[in-house]
């Protein structure tokens, strides 16, 4: 099911319609079985008037020690988003031009920089109004010394993970911090994972809350020779854990893009729901998947 965690539609700055985009967006999310509320959060948005697509998913981590992530990851997928906007309607300006590559690439490489410490300070003022883990306390007559005010605030309350990605009709780029997933499906029906970093070994995983997150930050980018990719889709690790390897993992991905080559990507985002719910059966997780479906062109009589 969908819900108030996940955003998808227009551009929510430009409020821009995009009837003809080159993407129908997916959007989907259930919580995990068992669970109290999900701490996984999603967006997928149209932007720079439906000439771009912006991705993220974001899984709090959960645990007792991270009881505050549903938080974490929702300010995980605001911040990115923010800055992804601005990001998107540059890529689109610069479009074709591989003079302008250089400084997209710059750019790309400082936005991780940008959104964590966005996050930073806003898990920051969040815990100095209501600490996690309520107010230090001092000895008797002792005011905060300097160590006390140096010393790192611990932010593990709102630990989440992190993937996003900016597509366009020339390129993509992605980023990703902790577990997760990026599968890019060709016109050819073959997924490509290009941030996978082999299976997950337990349930450690790289997150926001650490110092300089951004510096653990994968990225990748991509520019399309060929037109756009039929499907680009991100996932929080709830739904690979679902699947008894990685490769089933990959066949569920190019039968969503076959899906919605076959039937549409409304008939896709229409059972998706369900699709998602019967994996989160078996991973017992929370299971977060947003996409971006390449719209079949127009015929000449349908314009």
């Amino acid at each position: 099911m969908t819900g108030p965690q996940t955003a998808t539609g227009p551009d929510p700055v430009s409020g821009a319609q995009t009837p003809a985009a080159p993407w129908a967006l997916l959007s989907g999310a259930v919580k995990g079985v068992a669970k109290k509320y999900s701490q996984d959060r999603g967006a997928a948005l149209a932007v720079a008037g439906g000439r771009a697509v912006v991705l993220a998913v974001a899984d709090g981590h959960g645990s007792a020690a991270h009881f505050r992530s549903d938080l974490g990851a929702l300010w995980a997928v605001e911040e990115f988003t923010a800055c992804a906007r601005t990001f998107a309607r540059e890529v689109v300006r610069v479009g074709g031009d591989a003079a302008g590559w250089t400084a997209l690439r710059e750019e790309a490489r400082r936005l991780p920089q940008q959104v964590g410490h966005r996050w930073h300070e806003r898990a920051l003022l969040y815990d100095r109004n209501s600490p996690a883990h309520g107010a230090r306390s001092l000895p008797a007559g002792r005011g905060a010394t300097e160590r006390d005010r140096k010393e790192p605030p611990d932010l593990a309350a709102y630990g989440s993970t992190l993937i996003g990605a900016v597509l366009t009709e020339g390129m993509v780029f992605c980023w990703q911090l902790g577990d997760g997933d990026i599968v890019l499906v060709d016109d050819a029906g073959a997924p490509h994972t290009p941030l996978f970093t082999g299976p997950d070994m337990g349930d450690e995983t790289d997150s926001l809350c650490e110092p300089e997150p951004w510096r653990k930050m994968r990225s990748h980018w991509q520019p399309f020779t060929g037109g756009v990719p039929p499907c680009v889709l991100l996932s929080t690790d709830g739904l690979s854990k679902s699947f008894a390897d990685h490769q089933g993992f990959l066949d569920f991905a190019t039968g969503v893009s076959d899906r919605a080559a076959r039937h549409g990507a409304a008939a896709v985002q229409t059972q998706l729901p369900d699709w998602l719910a019967r994996a989160a059966t078996y991973s017992g997780d929370d299971t977060t998947l947003m996409g971006a479906i390449a719209a079949p062109p127009q015929r000449s009589d349908e314009t």
